[in-house]
């Protein structure tokens, strides 16, 4: 069977991150106090040889969610089981998900907020007490079904845990929020996939790299590849400072990590609407990109690196936002740095 060049891309992709993700505690660079709190957490389980108790993973996309969901499979030695909330679409699809399961085994289902309301509050007695209710046939015929299931963990990720209910939340014992990484924790992690990979690199070619990766070691990974790239048709297989600058440069990321999608959206808010304040929407559609796309990927590390504000009546650019740009301040009327 042939496989289609967009079914073959997405399998190297994912060979690519599986080939770079860590697979025991002792790997995981970065997240201290999250892994403090887990490897507590799965040492008492296995003392008790006890399923791990259900954990709630939330934080920006890319900081090692699923990584983590891994690792703690291979910590507790049982068989790990992935899905993701907008697959599970109606409560026949969670039955036979947690029916296979073994004893002790855990499933992972990615951004957990978007389970359809329906469906979630089946998992309530699955979390708690193990069973799940299922209705057989509709009208006179209708009856329920009470499946018993093994003790399993539920390890649930998100990106925005405020959409996430109250009573889905409650049921986690376990709840960590993953933060953006420091560049020193990101060259780390550079220079260790690059070892995996076998490329030449130097230290102050990591460093470069880690700068300009928006604290997020899935993006770190992406521009190393991409230097990489760079590096094996330009620069004789060798990264060094001024390889990883001009191949990030070729990509348009400056060296705060900005890209042009980031540029687009700070000189439409102050070129088009003076520094606002302005709503998401219209941002969104002057820079023709969805706005939860805007939200979830672009503002947090804009908001992040003190260039974009969010107020009740919209948002508004900062005095940094106009010295990146080049322009004197629209509030202070003060010349960039």
């Amino acid at each position: 069977m042939h496989t289609r060049p967009s079914e073959e891309f997405n399998q190297r992709n994912a060979s690519f991150d599986n080939r770079l993700r860590p697979t025991r505690f002792d790997d995981f660079v970065g997240q201290l106090k999250v892994r403090d709190r887990l490897l507590l957490a799965v040492e008492a389980a296995r003392q008790r040889k006890e399923a791990l108790d259900h954990v709630l993973l939330s934080g920006p996309p890319g900081l090692g969610k699923t990584t983590l969901a891994f690792i703690l499979g291979e910590a507790m030695g049982v068989h790990v089981k992935t899905t993701s909330g907008p697959v599970i679409d109606k409560p026949g699809d969670l039955a036979g998900l947690l029916t296979s399961l073994e004893p002790g085994d855990i499933v992972f289902i990615d951004e957990i907020h978007r389970m359809q309301r329906s469906v979630e509050e089946y998992l309530y007695s699955a979390m708690e007490d193990f069973v799940i209710d299922i209705v057989i046939d509709q009208g006179p015929n209708a009856r329920s079904v009470r499946l018993e299931l093994p003790r399993f963990t539920l390890v649930g990720a998100t990106t925005r845990s405020g959409l996430i209910s109250s009573p889905l939340r409650s049921r986690f014992g376990i709840a960590n929020r993953l933060d953006y990484y420091s560049t020193e924790e990101l060259n780390e992690i550079v220079t260790r996939s690059a070892s995996k990979l076998e490329v030449a690199i130097e230290s102050d070619g990591a460093r470069e790299i880690a700068a300009r990766a928006r604290g997020t070691p899935r993006i770190a990974n992406n521009l190393l590849r991409r230097v990489r790239d760079f590096a094996q048709v330009r620069a004789n297989n060798r990264i060094t400072r001024t390889v990883a600058d001009e191949a990030l440069t070729l990509l348009e990321i400056d060296p705060r990590g900005l890209e042009e999608m980031d540029i687009r959206i700070l000189e439409t808010l102050v070129h088009k609407f003076n520094g606002g304040p302005v709503g998401l929407n219209t941002i969104a559609v002057s820079v023709g990109e969805e706005p939860d796309t805007v939200e979830e990927v672009y503002e947090p590390f804009l908001i992040q690196e003190g260039y974009l504000e969010r107020t009740p009546k919209g948002r508004l650019a900062t005095a940094a936002c106009y010295q990146r740009l080049g322009l004197a301040s629209a509030r202070t009327n003060e010349l960039p740095l």
